[in-house]
Formats: C-alpha cells, structure tokens, sequence
C-alpha cells in the first residue's frame, strides 16, 4: 500500500507503508476523544452492489484499512437497519479480542443476530430512547444486560448525548461503519470527527444509496491521508472545525 498524501514527517509519498506505518497514518489524535465514520463506495458513489450490501463491493485493500480501524477502535457503532442489512453479528462471537459493537435503534429492538449473541456480556449495548417500545427494550435487557442498553433521548435518540455516554464509559476512539441514515444524523447532531472513505475501482450503475442519507446539508473537510493499493484509493478526511 503506497502513500500519496499524508501529514508532516510521513514516509515518503510513493513508498510503500508496512502495517505500523499504516496504523500511525490512521491514528486518532492522542489528546482528545475521536469519532470517525469507516465506508467504502464505487467509483460511481454506490455504497452497495446488487445484493444490497456493502461485502460485494469490498476490495482486499479496503478490507485491510477495515480491520486495521476496527483494531484501532475503542468500540464500532452500526445503525440497527445496517447490522440486519449486513447480517453483522457481535464481533466480539468471533473474535475476543474485538471491540464492544454499539446498535443504535429508534424503536428499541435489537436485530436477530445481536439477541443471539454468545460472547460475555459488555460486548454488545444498545442505544436507544426513552419512548422505544416497552416489550422490545425488556428483551434487549434480558440479552444485554440492563447496564447495556443505553437511553439516549426521549422521543428520538439524541446522538450528541449518546457520544457522550460512550465517552464516559471510556471509549475515546470511537468508530461507527453507517450505514447513511446514522452517518447523516450524526452529521447533522455536528458529532463527527473524522470520514474515511476507501473509493473500489469499480461501476455498478442503478439507483444504490450513497454514504450519506440526510436533508440538504454542507459541510466542509479537509484531506489529511490519501493510500493506494491495487487500484482501490483510500482516505482520511477531518471535519473542518
């Protein structure tokens, strides 16, 4: 994997990056509490192929600045139409050493391969509001734990106030994968730190969802980390604050 853009004191641009190298390009700043948004796209802007789910257009390049975030992160943050989309299970089911995985749900109900979870309890929360379905948060109670599931808002979940509670659960480096209508809420809660957006050499045409599913917004960012490798083109951007 080549860099082609990075901060001061990078490699040289051209050279290739071996995993350390490629682990400090991506590191979170030390100083403070970090949340950063992970998606691959086409080159046309789909976020998905014809199966509707993001795996077929993977590359092996983007899988490897995928796990390389996911070893880097505190905990992930999927939107629960994502998880049921994707089919994600816990990370944690098949790999201890994996982060906690954080579902955020309006109505409340945890996505059938979370409630049948079978790692130790922490390695999956809920984060939900106040006003969610009664009978669907006693179930997620009685699979998490009622220490993990997360009331964050009343009527709507309050994202500002979800980065919150995860911060002072000690997760500083926090890495949410989408899908759009989470990434666009949490661009418009102002929550985000950090996009980054691997680009896979490839076209698939039809009306697929882009990264983003949100009302009219404008945001601007600025380009800190841009690598290469096999033709997929991946990058960090920072919120221009």
């Amino acid at each position: 994997m080549r860099i082609l853009l990075g901060p001061d004191g990078s490699p040289a641009l051209g050279s290739e990056l071996d995993d350390a190298q490629l682990r400090e390009a991506y590191a979170a700043p030390p100083d403070r509490a970090w949340l950063r948004v992970n998606f691959v796209a086409t080159l046309d802007g789909a976020v998905t192929g014809d199966d509707g789910r993001s795996g077929s257009i993977n590359t092996e390049a983007d899988g490897r600045v995928f796990r390389m975030l996911r070893d880097l992160a505190d905990v992930v943050v999927v939107g629960a139409g994502t998880v049921r989309a994707e089919q994600y299970p816990v990370l944690r089911d098949e790999d201890p050493q994996a982060p906690p995985f954080v579902v955020v749900s309006h109505a409340g109900e945890l996505p059938p391969t979370i409630a049948a979870m079978t790692s130790p309890p922490g390695s999956a929360l809920l984060v939900t509001r106040a006003q969610a379905d009664t009978a669907a948060l006693g179930r997620a109670r009685d699979v998490l734990g009622d220490e993990h599931v997360v009331i964050a808002g009343d009527e709507a979940v309050d994202l500002a106030i979800m980065r919150k509670q995860l911060e002072d659960r000690g997760f500083r480096d926090i890495l949410s994968e989408g899908g759009p209508t989470l990434f666009g809420c949490m661009l418009e809660a102002g929550i985000v730190d950090e996009v980054d957006l691997s680009w896979a050499p490839r076209i698939v045409g039809g009306t697929h969802q882009r990264i983003v599913r949100a009302g009219d917004l404008t945001l601007d960012l600025d380009p800190t980390v841009l690598v290469e490798e096999d033709g997929t083109v991946m990058g960090r951007w920072f919120v221009r604050r």
